[in-house]
């Protein structure tokens, strides 16, 4: 099908431009959107008549374009959304969200000016399209995050799955050390009770290899030596029996 395109459209044409396109295309997007006309002698006389007002009416909307791009070139919008710990999305992120935080900052837009060419589904600072005009284009940023500190966070470069991967590995080596820490503390502890023990074994029993103790005396003879020997009061009994 042919068409007359009544604004720039991307690898396609100027305004004013008869190009052929695919009928589903027209149909579907170039017609509906009053980006172009069916190529008929009556549209393409209607557009002669009407190309001066049009090419002033385009270059009216390009300054604005032009002067609404420079305050939201560049801009950062942030999007809080839930994700795993790993970092992703649990959804992802749609030009009507981009859209919506957009508004609430001041900047009007409507999602079809909104180009997201991959699917937002991590957690991070996102690049995206805003087609102001057909010959006007900014790039705004999309902070996508899970909270406002970790937006903050990420503003500055720092990437929170990474963040959160290397601050798991820090504690578990933070434990592993408290844990060797505490196993040498209880090793130090045991050697200290086993040296006790070695010290008090010499004087709680001083028994040598040849049955003697330590003043030379075996223990047999230690028993006979602890036997009450007879005093005088024996002996004078047994003369009095005696002597009867």
């Amino acid at each position: 099908m042919q068409v007359i395109l009544l604004e720039r459209i991307a690898k396609l044409g100027q305004m004013g431009d008869i190009v052929s396109v695919k009928d589903g295309y027209a149909r579907n997007f170039l017609l509906p959107q009053k980006k172009a006309l069916w190529a008929s002698e009556a549209n393409i006389k209607q557009f002669e008549e009407q190309k001066v007002q049009l090419e002033a009416l385009n270059i009216e909307t390009r300054k604005e374009a032009d002067a609404f791009a420079g305050r939201l070139e560049g801009k950062q919008f942030i999007v809080i959304r839930q994700a795993s710990d790993g970092g992703s999305l649990y959804g992802s992120v749609t030009p009507r969200d981009a859209v919506e935080v957009a508004s609430e900052a001041g900047f009007t837009l409507d999602k079809r000016q909104v180009a997201i060419e991959a699917p937002i589904k991590e957690l991070g600072v996102h690049s995206v399209t805003v087609k102001l005009h057909p010959e006007v284009e900014v790039q705004i940023q999309l902070n996508v995050a899970r909270s406002e500190d970790e937006a903050a966070l990420q503003a500055k470069g720092i990437n929170i799955a990474e963040q959160a991967a290397e601050d798991e590995v820090t504690a578990e080596l933070e434990i592993a050390e408290l844990f060797d820490e505490i196993g040498a503390a209880e090793l130090d502890e045991l050697q200290k009770i086993g040296d006790s023990e070695d010290e008090q074994e010499p004087a709680t029993a001083e028994v040598t290899e040849t049955g003697t103790d330590a003043t030379g005396a075996s223990p047999a003879d230690a028993a006979a030596g602890s036997e009450p020997e007879a005093g005088p009061a024996a002996d004078t009994d047994e003369g009095k029996e005696s002597g009867s």
